[in-house]
């Protein structure tokens, strides 16, 4: 008798413990429906602010407008001229190395260390392309200087002779548009020949067809062979050979003298094969080079091992610092807009201080108060936020349109201008919201 009554009991017992869970969760599964609607009246009395008060929410919209405006301008023209640039630099690969007397990656303080250095010979050029085993393409290019080309009565004007060799075209990742490039032999042998760039092409002949049309270079006669593609709209480009005219390094020798010290730029290019590294391969080149120089242990290189990451190093920190100029330009813009949301909160809290203090009376809790203005204060934000991001897309279509030069609003800079609308609404919410939700609910009926 006794266990069926304890038993009962434990049923009894087991029952009401149920019951008290149901009431303890109930309330709490009813609360995401209770949030969502503090959400969405927030949000329409933060609308009815600025249909009621449209002077005033302009004004207070302005700051955060501007700031917003500011700071993603600048951050989608930096990124917009950084792909630019590093695809520029990208096309001519992370595994080349450029042998020069110059350092790229030194100040301008040590120019005189380096221009007594001697600039890489056509010597140095023969020993490497012979000797090293880590490298698949290596090249030889030495800048004549500059001059005008004719054909007949045309003629085409500040234009660079290079003299190459036959690797060259291949390392720069430069392409033949029409006609072909020199061949081994006619490099070899020094043949009056030559390939041009494509706006020396167009000065030259126009819409005639320049291939095998004989043209006067530096008194002579050069017979062209092809016409280097147009090298494209890259802010900065590299291997750009438009106003460029290409004839072999023996050609060259008759124009200049390689060893001279007045020489304008001399640049050994060596890319390393597919089964070393780049480190190996500089390696390898110092050797030969300081073997060719006969440079004893103790002396230092006198000549500079260049590679692309240099130069991309260096826009590292440029771009770097234009970002955080545009950012502190934006941020006072912000602040000021911050500002003008706290105001336009705080006179939103005196104006519904009675209605305040109904909803404390009826039991709303000091969460939800605060909830309320906070949210209020976040949407105004976003708004001025949204018309920022607006004006940003508007500006970047029409730069690109029309100067030519392409800027883009990047998804990842969206994000940036709302979550920094986002920070703003809760920085310059929450003092107001908190003032609201700590009110008394007798002495704010009465105001």
């Amino acid at each position: 008798m006794e266990s069926i009554v304890s038993r009962i009991a434990v049923f009894i017992y087991i029952i009401i413990e149920s019951l008290a869970i149901k009431r303890i969760f109930r309330p709490r599964t009813n609360q995401m429906p209770i949030f969502l609607k503090i959400i969405g009246e927030s949000a329409r009395l933060a609308l009815g602010q600025l249909g009621g008060n449209k002077l005033r929410s302009f004004l207070s919209l302005l700051g955060i407008t501007i700031g917003i405006f500011c700071i993603i301008s600048v951050f989608s023209g930096v990124d917009s001229l950084e792909d630019n640039v590093r695809s520029s630099f990208d096309k001519l690969g992370s595994d080349i190395i450029f042998v020069e007397k110059f350092s790229w990656s030194d100040s301008f303080e040590k120019w005189w260390k380096y221009i007594r250095r001697p600039n890489p010979s056509f010597e140095d050029f023969l020993m490497v392309q012979d000797k090293a085993k880590n490298a698949d393409l290596v090249s030889f290019h030495v800048a004549v200087g500059f001059t005008t080309l004719k054909y007949k009565s045309n003629s085409a004007e500040n234009v660079i002779i290079l003299g190459t060799t036959s690797d060259f075209i291949e390392i720069f990742a430069t392409e033949i548009g029409q006609g072909r490039n020199l061949t081994p032999r006619e490099f070899h042998s020094g043949a009056n020949k030559v390939v041009i760039g494509y706006k020396v092409a167009d000065a030259l002949f126009g819409k005639i067809d320049p291939l095998g049309k004989t043209i006067k270079l530096k008194g002579r006669k050069y017979r062209v062979t092809g016409v280097i593609a147009e090298s494209g709209d890259d802010l900065i480009n590299v291997a750009d050979f438009d106003d460029a005219v290409l004839v072999s390094a023996q050609s060259a020798k008759s124009m200049i003298n390689f060893k001279s010290k007045y020489l304008m730029r001399s640049t050994i290019s060596a890319k390393a094969n597919e089964y070393s590294t780049l480190e190996d391969l500089k390696d390898e080149v110092t050797g030969i080079i300081r073997a060719n120089h006969r440079l004893s242990p103790r002396e230092e290189d006198d000549f500079s091992l260049n590679e692309m990451s240099m130069l991309t190093s260096i826009l590292d920190v440029v771009f770097l610092a234009l970002n955080a100029v545009g950012f502190i330009i934006g941020i006072f813009a912000i602040i000021v807009g911050m500002f003008s949301v706290a105001n336009i909160m705080f006179v939103s809290v005196k104006e519904r201080t009675p209605l305040i203090g109904v909803k404390k009376a009826l039991g709303a809790k000091h969460f939800v108060i605060l909830l309320e203005f906070l949210i209020e204060s976040v949407v105004l934000c976003i708004l001025g936020g949204i018309l920022g991001l607006g004006l940003v897309y508007l500006v970047t279509f029409l730069v690109t349109s029309v100067a030519g030069f392409p800027i883009y609003l990047s998804s990842k800079n969206i994000f940036i201008g709302l979550g920094l609308s986002l920070i703003v609404g809760i920085v310059s919410g929450i003092i107001p919201a908190y003032m609201a939700s700590r009110m008394d609910p007798v002495e704010a009926i009465r105001a």
